[in-house]
């Protein structure tokens, strides 16, 4: 429940309708402003609306400086003061809730009967931060490809769109199945240091990603043959990359990275 005038459209539905309602304590996102205590008591008294909690989002929960600490403890005064208020005329928000991922690694004291856990159910943070709580995470995806198809370039040779890869020697090359559409970052390549790992040995990423394909130098790793698998995030051998690295080579969080990978990826679920 977002808003008043969206309540009222809910109140005209012939069914009873159970809801939260979302509290605006600073983010200005959506919600209702913790101060407008008069639209919140409207609310409570539309007829086919049960209200069954009552929430807000901590939108500088993951930073520790102490400018995003003190933001951080104004939105949740503003918050319980609000529900403090509500109890005190008689109302009951019923199941609160205020801690995403990092709300529970960073205030893990506070008193609310959900925890709405996202990005760290992937096992991963949003990015290599430091947080209160010390926790090991174990990412739980793991995204994989296979080779294509093989060849050997020589020196001058250009590598995919743009060419903005040149080769400096005779190399072998391989592509992979996967590509920007499946949501590998378009600007993955050798000039951030990417790479995949195959047989247990790092394969940098060369030339642009391609919708349905990428390109790597297979050159130095032997034996390798058409339908082997590369990692692209995921454990190979004793090594491993971190969707944390690839988020950080494109200058983005893991958030947006896991939440493009798209519908054409075959998923397999293990226990």
């Amino acid at each position: 429940m977002v808003d008043y005038p969206y309540a009222q459209l809910l109140n005209h539905s012939s069914k009873q309708i159970r809801v939260h309602i979302k509290i605006d304590t600073g983010m200005n996102r959506l919600g209702i402003h913790a101060e407008n205590l008069s639209d919140i008591e409207r609310i409570f008294h539309c007829t086919n609306l049960k209200v069954e909690g009552a929430f807000s989002h901590l939108s500088a929960s993951d930073g520790l400086r102490d400018e995003d600490i003190q933001f951080t403890k104004q939105q949740i005064q503003r918050f319980y003061q609000l529900m403090h208020a509500l109890k005190a005329k008689g109302y009951h928000p019923g199941k609160l809730h205020l801690q995403s991922s990092y709300g529970i690694l960073n205030y893990p004291d506070l008193t609310c009967d959900f925890a709405r856990a996202g990005i760290a159910l992937y096992g991963v943070l949003s990015a290599p931060d430091k947080t209160r709580t010390s926790i090991h995470l174990k990412p739980v995806i793991s995204l994989k490809a296979r080779i294509a198809t093989m060849k050997e370039i020589e020196p001058g040779d250009t590598i995919s769109y743009g060419r903005q890869f040149r080769a400096r020697s005779n190399m072998i090359v391989a592509t992979i199945t996967i590509g920007y559409a499946d949501g590998i970052p378009r600007m993955l390549n050798e000039k951030n240091d990417a790479y995949v790992l195959l047989h247990g040995e790092k394969a940098p990423i060369i030339g642009r990603i391609c919708m349905d394909q990428f390109i790597i130098d297979v050159s130095h790793i032997k034996e390798v043959r058409a339908n082997d698998t590369v990692t692209i995030i995921g454990m190979d051998g004793d090594k491993q990359i971190h969707c944390e690295d690839i988020a950080q080579q494109n200058g983005t969080i893991t958030n947006e990275i896991l939440s493009q990978l798209g519908s054409r990826l075959e998923y397999i679920y293990l226990k």
